[in-house]
């Protein structure tokens, strides 16, 4: 495990769901010293009341100052002009950025820190930091979202790519398009908290009120309710079997009136992440009901291996990285190969399978991948030529 190391990391807003950032960074920082910086944006904001509570809660977090949310993890909101791919505005963006966290590091004890981004605009800030290593950490086609700047987003990520010292991604896909631009590109999946959902096996979990009730199966899902969801799908599995509930536990950033006027839908909004093993236990199978697209061929969901962890038989859109668990879900296309997934899934709950599905996840757990991470940059930290690039 890395030890002893100041990282500056770049990442969304820290104070949401747990995502993959937040693991990695939370097992990094028992054994060095972390300062999170929130996002400075991707997209222009619209004139949406949506966008405006954003930039009030920015502007707010930003006045509050960089604070210690756990032991060694310090969590700063940085304020920035919402104009990404404006060429003057990321120059001035940049400036203004790279001074403060500057004077945040001198403040906080980070010495010569490893910059570690996430996000692929700040390729700017790139040799300002004093940092003694780069490391961009791709989760995601950040291109593929709606209403970033692409082109602008394509040329920031494409030079990020070229000046970093080491490149992590999520996905295969991602890799092998990224080692074309830097041959030291490494694909590492995301992991899992087993423990933590591996309480949906305890029968001392409770099944919360609001599922108990319901009429089974109870298929179930939960995450963001956002743009890559197949709302049409989920309509036409409810309105297929109306017997069956259909759960969706997650907040949402899409209209959802497609949704509306089927009883056996219910959509139950964001639920705390602490709990999210007590709805795994009320499900009879998970489900990743994903479009098919350019962001999500070279999505790994992190919920496929928390439903695993959880026992959960799950059915899936057929994504690569969802394939690579052959034997452990079921792929399915439409309507009519996501009804027989889940009844084929549904003939494979006993005690024993659900253990088996997550004994699978033992050897996937956040530890053992910041484990790999740690040997890599440690490698690549102790070559001559690990110098910032400017």
């Amino acid at each position: 495990m890395l030890e002893g190391a100041s990282i500056l990391c770049f990442a969304n807003d820290w104070g949401g769901d747990p995502t993959s950032k937040t693991h990695i960074m939370r097992i990094l920082a028992r054994r060095n010293r972390v300062l999170w910086v929130n996002s400075v944006g991707m997209r222009r904001p619209m004139v949406t009341g949506r966008d405006l509570r954003r930039i009030v809660a920015k502007v707010r977090r930003s006045f509050g100052g960089c604070r210690e949310v756990e032991s060694n993890l310090f969590v700063a909101s940085p304020l920035a002009l919402p104009l990404p791919g404006v060429a003057l505005v990321d120059r001035l963006n940049a400036t203004m950025l790279a001074a403060w966290l500057r004077g945040l590091c001198r403040r906080h004890g980070l010495e010569r820190p490893i910059l570690w981004t996430f996000p692929p605009h700040v390729n700017r800030l790139v040799g300002r930091l004093e940092e003694r290593l780069v490391v961009y950490h791709c989760v995601d086609e950040y291109s593929a979202f709606l209403g970033v700047p692409r082109a602008a987003l394509m040329r920031m990520e494409e030079d990020l790519i070229r000046r970093a010292h080491v490149v992590f991604t999520s996905a295969d896909q991602l890799c092998q398009e990224r080692r074309r631009l830097n041959p030291n590109t490494h694909f590492v999946p995301h992991g899992v908290d087993v423990d933590h959902f591996a309480r949906a096996l305890d029968p001392a979990t409770e099944v919360p009120d609001e599922l108990r009730t319901l009429p089974r199966p109870v298929v179930g899902f939960f995450g963001v309710l956002a743009e890559w969801v197949d709302l049409a799908l989920i309509r036409d599995l409810a309105a297929s079997r109306p017997a069956w509930s259909i759960v969706l536990v997650g907040g949402a950033t899409v209209d959802l009136r497609p949704l509306r006027g089927l009883p056996n839908i219910h959509i139950l909004g964001r639920k705390p992440y602490s709990t999210l093993p007590e709805y795994c236990r009320g499900f009879d199978v998970g489900i990743i009901p994903f479009v098919s697209n350019a962001l999500t061929v070279r999505a790994n969901p992190l919920k496929l291996r928390e439903y695993l962890a959880a026992g959960l038989p799950v059915v899936s859109t057929p994504l690569p990285e969802v394939a690579r668990y052959d034997g452990l879900v079921h792929m399915a296309q439409g309507s009519g190969g996501f009804i027989a997934g889940i009844e084929a899934a549904l003939g494979e709950r006993s005690d024993a399978m659900d253990r088996r599905r997550s004994a699978a996840m033992r050897c996937e757990g956040w530890e053992a991948r910041v484990e790999t991470l740690s040997a890599i940059i440690s490698q690549r930290l102790g070559s001559a030529s690990a110098v910032a690039v400017s």
